[in-house]
């Protein structure tokens, strides 16, 4: 039998501290200086490596092995990252849950995952107890900084500084195991953990490494902890800035312009809310960020605006990148600041969706028709023709096959192919143009279905948000089923009196007239800001805002 191929996504550490030993992997910042200045500490490549081999040894000792699920509650840090690649050389199962979702959400989410070990800072081990998380299956504790009265083990005591961690017997994993749990944020639904093997990992990095050109030596700036992970893998030195990563819309942009200058950034990650808060710093004070070579923006479509006014601080050849996907598949499709500002704007504007680019190389991506009940099989006679409207299904070695115990929600995500494969749906709805492009049109979920027609919120909000004083919109439905009301919503650029919001209205109304999908839409709001999703702080709750609207218009 062909020995399978091993597929350890902590593999590339190693590599790169073999390659470039000296420099740095993670700056983390660490207070500032008498003149206002962030300090920084530091791991070498080979600084990172040692330091997680030695905690890999720590956890054996303890007991977290191959296999067992074990929740990181721990916050971006120098620890985060040596003890995230030392639980993937153990080959530990790292489960992690953004701590924003709410106390319902996260006692829910790690039932789900019944985990054997919980790993986390004192005020996490202090809300387990208060609040019974995993009381039932978690039976080994470990404390990053000092513990209390819970027990078990520090990270302090853990680690041996003298042991010889020169090398670590990493974990022989293959391609189909699991190496993560990663819980969606549960922005339209409840939270699910995505279920990642070594195997998804490995082709992310290897997708984002072909499809931006990420070379050993570059600098990154992720200003979303997950994506920080991917930068040792890739041989780029991580700078974690100085912000509140749970708030990337309220991020001071003064922070995020000196942490690029200080380090000459040459490629950054970040959320729609925290481009468009530093384009709008840096448009008004002509700031130029030269040393950036890409800048990618992901978890919610990034108006054209919001493009126009970062690339005013770029070099003309540097591109923004909204790479389109899912905590359950990315990177699916791809498009740069460039096409969209010079081409696909202007249909955006009249209603035709966002463009989210072509599907990138070793992708599958079909449209298939609405439907909101499981589809068992696949058959090529689900794909609908170019132009049509439906769900976005894909398929490829980034794609999760599952979610960690939920049957149903696996069943409803997953269609099985004759092949031993599966296709994932994405849940989002969209169609393909006559060149290959893919637009989105919204999320399934919020299609509004009323007696004479269904609705899409994307193509419907962008064109009331041609409006030059309207900050971006909503679509939401009211009523029964297959009869739903179509309202917008509607959160202004700043705060205006009662008869400038007279004017506007009529001034939306008026737009809305001149498209087919806007023009019988007769109920708007003003919404003072709109709720957003904790990850991101860039996806609409607009389940909340159709609550808001019933008890509004009555």
């Amino acid at each position: 039998m062909e020995k399978p191929t091993l597929n350890n996504i902590a593999a590339h550490l190693p590599i790169m501290a073999r390659l470039q030993p000296h420099s740095p992997a993670v700056y983390f910042p660490q207070g500032r200086d008498r003149r206002g200045r962030v300090c920084y500490t530091h791991y070498t490549f080979s600084q990172l490596d040692r330091e997680s081999n030695r905690i890999a040894h720590g956890l054996e000792t303890i007991g977290i092995r191959r296999g067992m699920r074990t929740v990181l509650m721990v916050p971006p840090s120098l620890d985060f990252f040596a003890l995230t690649f030392a639980l993937f050389k153990v080959g530990a199962v790292p489960v992690l849950i953004d701590p924003g979702m709410g106390v319902k959400n996260l006692k829910a989410c790690l039932e789900e995952a019944a985990p054997e070990a919980f790993i986390g800072i004192p005020k996490a081990h202090v809300a387990r107890l208060l609040l019974g998380w995993g009381k039932e299956t978690i039976r080994t504790l470990l404390t990053i900084g000092p513990r209390l009265l819970w027990g078990g083990s520090t990270l302090t005591e853990l680690v041996n500084p003298s042991e010889n961690a020169s090398d670590y017997p990493m974990a022989e994993t293959v391609a189909e195991e699991t190496a993560a749990i990663l819980f969606t944020s549960g922005s339209t639904g409840v939270p699910k953990g995505a279920v990642y093997s070594h195997g998804n990992f490995c082709a992310q990095v290897e997708m984002l490494r072909n499809l931006y050109d990420i070379r050993p030596g570059e600098i990154d700036l992720p200003t979303f902890p997950l994506f920080a992970l991917f930068a040792p893998a890739l041989g780029m030195t991580s700078v974690i800035p100085d912000m509140d990563f749970t708030r990337p819309g309220s991020v001071d942009p003064r922070k995020i312009i000196e942490a690029i200058e200080s380090f000459g950034v040459t490629s950054m990650f970040g959320s729609p809310a925290l481009i468009n808060r530093v384009g709008r710093y840096g448009q008004a004070g002509a700031v130029q960020l030269p040393t950036l070579r890409r800048v990618i923006s992901a978890g919610a479509p990034v108006p054209a605006a919001v493009l126009e006014r970062f690339a005013s601080m770029l070099d003309k050849d540097t591109q923004i990148f909204t790479p389109y996907g899912a905590t359950e598949s990315l990177p699916v499709c791809s498009i740069g600041s460039r096409e969209i500002l010079e081409q696909t704007r202007q249909l955006t504007d009249q209603g035709q969706g966002v463009c989210i680019g072509r599907p990138v190389a070793g992708i599958e991506l079909h449209i298939i028709a609405i439907n909101d009940e499981p589809v068992a099989t696949w058959d090529d006679s689900l794909k609908l023709a170019d132009g049509t409207i439906g769900e976005i299904v894909v398929k490829g070695p980034q794609v999760t096959a599952r979610y960690y115990n939920r049957a149903a929600s696996t069943e409803q995500a997953k269609i099985q192919d004759s092949a031993g494969g599966f296709f994932h749906r994405m849940g989002d709805l969209g169609y393909r143009d006559g060149e290959g492009r893919i637009w989105f049109c919204g999320r399934k979920a919020h299609r509004v279905e009323s007696s004479d027609q269904t609705r899409f919120t994307i193509p419907c909000e962008a064109v009331f948000n041609t409006h030059p004083q309207v900050f971006r919109s909503a679509l939401v439905g009211i009523g029964k089923t297959g009869q739903k009301k179509p309202v917008i919503c509607v959160e202004l650029e700043s705060e205006i009196s009662k008869s400038e919001q007279t004017r506007i209205r009529e001034e939306l109304f008026k737009i809305a007239e001149e498209h087919g999908i806007t023009r019988d839409i007769r109920d708007l709001l003003f919404h003072p800001a709109f709720p957003v999703d904790i990850r991101h702080n860039a996806k609409i709750f607009r389940e909340k805002l159709a609550v808001w609207a019933e008890k509004e218009l009555k």
